[in-house]
């Protein structure tokens, strides 16, 4: 492959930080937040869809709206991705043609022939993952029978028992509270139609062949399961769902969600509805209000967003634009840290189960979600306002510091919601064939709180030393490290490079040298970076994909700090200078957020810009000293 050269002169840089900056100093609320598009799969929309269904208030004008985004993400096979340019994903397919069927589009239609051509060839409704045969299973499409079963008896199993729902990650644990009542109660209610197009009047898909160990068990578990749930102990499952129930109620958010996202939201309306909560009920209320505030309507239609990401986004904001030399008594910083201050977390969540003597002291990742405060972001927030110097910031600094190195796993290392959630144990339940359901310590996590940690003068602590030698192990065999929450490699490796140096390891020492030659042999011929999200199935593609703004900053912030200043830098930056657009933003349709590895991606809308201010920044900064210091 020819190498293009792309190198900059240091004035065309610093045009373009300038005016990436300013672009992103215009994106900011009067309020003092960031927020960016989250963007993921048509399946939030078609399940959005299904459920005002279910309850009865599916609107025409509404079904129409997101029925043009649905029809806009099809591809030329009939098929939906859960991706840009990803693979077909035939769960993502089926719920996207209910989806239409349900705006009236005839399956006789070319579009809905081939996506049901699809369906058929991937193994029809029979092949599909779990959560979507819940969903055909509540309009009649499928049998609950053929389902596994999650008793809602489970809630009394008590936190050191495994299988416990503490034992489960906060996304998952409330996904699955509410499911243990639906599934409990098995309702039908009957769509305008019927899908036989979509069936090869084959088996049900089962695990092949009897797999030993816990797999072999856990299937004779649920078939005895499925035994009691024809009948249970009467008195037994009506506490049970009554503890559910109250449990669900007291972790609804201030804006009508349940943790800020979309799926325990959506089967918590589910679970309560059937229990009598009517449309009226504040709780029901509520939630369905609040989901019309993740709705963004626009020329493309009506779309929903998994979640919303304003501390995220507006914490890298501050440290992007820090990066670039703004000074921290500039308004939009000081209206950032406002908003900030505002938004810490003082109170206890579910993270205290495992940690109940810890005080309180973080941030999340949404506008509403005092539950489930997290490290990842309680780290970006701690180093964004440490640069401020307003006495309260200090405080919330101490408070966050405290807060994160208290969430400290037994292995040294750092999870993203909870302590310890590693029992791999409920992984193994029929039930869970889609996504990430524990939170173990992850590289990038921990990479971000050894580098909060480093900058605020904990360098030298037991805690930070204990991380650092986890994340020296973590270094797989090719130098790079794996990317939990973005994609992949590239991710993980732009992580854990800043935070080992902020840390004191040297950039000469072997760990930090194996993987500046990993970042200069994955670079690509046009002098971006980029990695598909497939790498985290296919290992052939990591580090491989087409260069992407995101990911090209990444990559550039591990050499900085590395102390690179050689070609694989210069023609980093020239690709970031060539591609930029006229306003000072980039273009990225590829997806590089990571939600649940393999199965659920994330487009950050803010990810091209914030990213590429602050390696911008930081690479005139050690150029010539014209930026700001690293955060």
């Amino acid at each position: 492959m020819t190498t293009i050269e792309t190198t900059a002169p240091a004035d065309q840089v610093a045009a373009a930080l300038e005016s990436a900056r300013d672009h992103l100093l215009g994106l900011q609320s009067p309020a003092g937040w960031w927020k960016g598009e989250l963007e993921t799969n048509v399946t939030m929309d078609a399940e959005d869809l299904m459920l005002r269904e279910f309850l009865g208030i599916r609107t025409a004008e509404e079904t129409a709206e997101a029925a043009v985004w649905i029809r806009s993400q099809q591809r030329s096979d009939g098929s939906w991705a859960t991706f840009y340019e990803g693979p077909p994903d035939l769960s993502t397919t089926i719920e996207a043609y209910v989806a239409l069927r349900l705006a009236g589009d005839p399956p006789e239609d070319v579009h809905m022939r081939r996506a049901a051509a699809f369906v058929v060839g991937a193994g029809g409704i029979e092949a599909s993952r779990v959560f979507t045969r819940i969903w055909l299973a509540l309009f009649g499409q499928w049998s609950w029978d053929e389902l596994p079963v999650m008793p809602p008896e489970m809630m009394y199993l008590p936190s050191w028992l495994p299988l416990n729902v503490y034992d489960w990650a906060c996304w998952a644990r409330q996904t699955i509270v509410p499911l243990t009542i639906v599934g409990s109660l098995r309702p039908v209610r009957a769509l305008p139609f019927d899908l036989p197009e979509l069936r090869t009047g084959m088996r049900p898909r089962r695990p092949a062949g009897r797999r030993p160990g816990w797999g072999t068990a856990f299937q004779g578990l649920d078939r005895v399961l499925h035994v009691y749930e024809k009948a249970p102990v009467r008195r037994l499952r009506r506490a049970a769902m009554r503890r559910a129930a109250e449990w669900i109620v007291a972790r609804q958010e201030l804006d009508g969600s349940w943790g800020g996202i979309q799926p325990p939201w959506v089967y918590s309306l589910l679970a309560l509805h059937l229990l009598g909560y009517g449309l009226d009920h504040p709780v029901i209320r509520r939630g369905l209000d609040g989901l019309d505030g993740f709705i963004i309507r626009d020329e493309k239609g009506r779309r929903l967003e998994a979640c919303q990401s304003p501390v995220w986004d507006t914490v890298l904001a501050m440290n992007a634009l820090g990066d670039a030399g703004l000074p921290p008594e500039h308004p939009a910083l000081a209206r950032a840290v406002e908003w900030v201050l505002g938004e810490e977390i003082q109170g206890p969540g579910d993270w205290s189960v495992r940690r109940p003597d810890l005080a309180p002291g973080g941030w999340a990742f949404e506008f509403h979600n005092d539950g489930y405060p997290d490290t990842d972001d309680t780290a970006e927030a701690v180093l964004a306002l440490r640069r401020s110097g307003d006495p309260r910031a200090r405080e919330a600094v101490r408070r966050g510091v405290r807060w994160m190195a208290g969430m400290v796993s037994r292995d040294g290392a750092f999870g993203a919601f909870d302590a310890d959630n590693t029992r791999t144990l409920c992984t193994k339940l029929p039930f869970c064939d889609f996504g990430a359901v524990i939170d173990p310590p992850s590289a990038d996590v921990t990479a971000h709180v050894v580098e909060a940690l480093a900058h605020t003068g904990h360098a030298r602590t037991p805690v930070v030393w204990r991380a650092v030698s986890w994340l020296l192990k973590e270094q797989e065999d090719d130098g790079s490290w794996f990317g939990r929450w973005g994609a992949n490699h590239v991710y993980g490796t732009g992580s854990v490079v800043p935070a080992l140096v902020a840390a004191g390891v040297t950039p000469d020492k072997p760990a930090i040298r194996r993987a500046v030659a990993w970042l200069a042999a994955h670079q690509n011929p046009d002098g971006g970076w980029g990695e598909d999200m497939r790498s985290y199935r296919d290992p052939s593609w990591i580090g491989r994909g087409r260069s992407t703004p995101s990911q090209t900053a990444w990559a550039l912030l591990a050499l900085l700090a590395a102390g690179e200043r050689g070609e694989v830098v210069e023609r980093g930056v020239g690709w970031l200078v060539e591609h930029q657009r006229p306003d000072g933003t980039w273009d990225e349709d590829h997806f590089t957020g990571t939600g649940f590895p393999g199965d659920f991606s994330i487009n950050y809308h803010l990810y091209r810009l914030v990213f590429p201010v602050s390696a911008l920044g930081r690479y005139l900064s050690a150029r010539d000293g014209t930026a700001g210091d690293p955060a």
